[in-house]
């Protein structure tokens, strides 16, 4: 059972878990897992129908290993990492992806950032080594960045990425709506509409495979076109149930993205939301 008792003052590796979703990541998924123990003791893998051997590459580590029978999209498998996490008493849920691309070595930082911003939602942001991100994606993120905080009310950094750091407010919300990417769209616009908590930046390295790179990495499940298109169809939606349009909009604008970032490296970064 996960620590939950109040003498413990700050997040920390007893009182949080891990929730990784995987789908074929036999490539680098033990790696992954082993990474994360490293740095927290509650680790949740949710193998999506794999048929590459996924399971089997982590079956004897000592972490809880759920499984879907067939796919069912990157939604279902956090719904069920953060229902595991609720049971197990997790005081909040940091996620990373099974591919490799995150390191587990930003977790300190991430819950440093947390206990500094308490009870907000803290996203990994790609902000270090940025120009090794394929262009066609840094341009998918920026857009992603503008509408989904327009939907979420103040402008964000990085909404694409795939670690984050949930508070037991946001990771428990019932009912979020959307599957596959757009549920972790929707998660940041549930978590500023409906438990009215803030969304805070902490600067990440990207890591993406190159020709002269040693890391490789199996290709993106995102499809740009197909899942942009469908995060962009949701969040249209959703700024539009929300009223006042332009009013929001302007808004919006008006307020400059959260990074903690207390060295200063990223000064400018606040301001790397496109302009429109």
């Amino acid at each position: 059972m996960v620590e939950t008792s109040s003498s413990t003052p700050v997040l920390n590796r007893g009182n949080v878990a891990v929730v990784i979703p995987a789908l074929n990541e036999s490539l680098r998924i033990r790696e992954v897992v082993q990474d994360a123990l490293t740095y927290c003791d509650h680790v949740i893998v949710v193998d999506d129908g794999s048929d590459d051997g996924t399971s089997d590459c982590i079956a004897d580590l000592p972490i809880t290993l759920l499984r879907h029978s067939q796919r069912m999209g990157k939604g279902a498998s956090l719904r069920d990492g953060f229902h595991e996490a609720r049971r197990q008493g997790a005081r909040g849920v940091l996620t990373m992806d099974g591919d490799g691309q995150h390191s587990a070595a930003d977790f300190p930082r991430l819950l440093a950032a947390a206990d500094r911003h308490p009870g907000c939602v803290i996203i990994g942001a790609r902000l270090r080594k940025r120009a090794a991100q394929p262009m066609y994606r840094r341009i998918g993120n920026d857009f992603g960045d503008w509408g989904i905080g327009w939907a979420c009310g103040f402008r964000i950094v990085d909404s694409q990425s795939g670690q984050r750091f949930y508070p037991h407010a946001v990771y428990t919300l019932e009912g979020v709506p959307g599957e596959d990417f757009v549920y972790e769209a929707q998660l940041l616009i549930s978590a500023a509409r409906r438990a009215g908590v803030g969304i805070v930046a902490v600067p990440i390295e990207t890591r993406y495979a190159a020709a002269h790179a040693p890391d490789t990495f199996r290709k993106s499940h995102f499809r740009l076109v197909r899942d942009l298109w469908k995060i962009t169809s949701h969040v249209v939606t959703q700024v539009w149930g929300h009223g006042n349009i332009l009013q929001e909009y302007r808004r919006t604008r008006a307020q400059p993205p959260r990074i903690d970032d207390p060295d200063g490296e990223f000064a400018e970064a606040r301001h790397v939301a496109p302009q429109q």
